[in-house]
């Protein structure tokens, strides 16, 4: 079993379409890398914190890899956004794969280059070792499951049939 931590622009789709793979045995969503401890949503949303929305993603290393999960974001996020994803706008909505070691760092950062080679635009999306994470409210974690009609930018049809659950 392994974790990581990933930001797609807004929390609720990014948790959602994890909780629907085949081999995540677990999310919560909350804030990362800022400089406030224990930051409100109302603090984050206003950018007052220097935290990231993001989902940490628990997985059987059996049935999903650290690639595959990031494979799975680089689909439903545009790398090369570079002030939040789709309509979500701001410094808490930007992309990135949070790590907790060099071994992890590599992986990730070995497929971001080889995308990069494959394109002319800068892929603008972090790789960064984690350095905090406070779990967002109750009322974010499972949103989606609670409010299946709220917002949401993530498309679910890419994931593919024979990866959900």
């Amino acid at each position: 079993m392994s974790k990581i931590v990933v930001g797609g622009g807004c929390f609720w789709g990014v948790q959602e379409y994890y909780r629907r793979l085949k081999g995540v045995i677990g999310t919560r969503v909350g804030y990362a890398q800022g400089y406030v401890e224990d930051p409100t949503y109302e603090q984050v949303k206003a950018q007052q914190t220097g935290h990231i929305e993001v989902c940490e993603v628990e997985y059987d290393e059996t049935v999903l890899t650290l690639l595959d999960i990031v494979k799975h974001l680089f689909r439903f996020i545009d790398p090369y956004q570079v002030d939040g994803q789709a309509h979500d706008i701001g410094s808490q909505y930007l992309s990135g794969v949070f790590v907790s070691n060099a071994e992890e760092f590599s992986v990730v950062e070995k497929y971001i280059a080889s995308l990069q080679s494959q394109s002319e635009r800068k892929i603008t999306t972090k790789v960064e070792y984690l350095q905090c994470f406070y779990d967002a409210e109750e009322y974010h974690q499972e949103y989606l499951v609670k409010n299946p009609h709220g917002y949401c930018h993530v498309d679910f049809s890419l994931i593919k049939k024979e990866e959900l659950k």
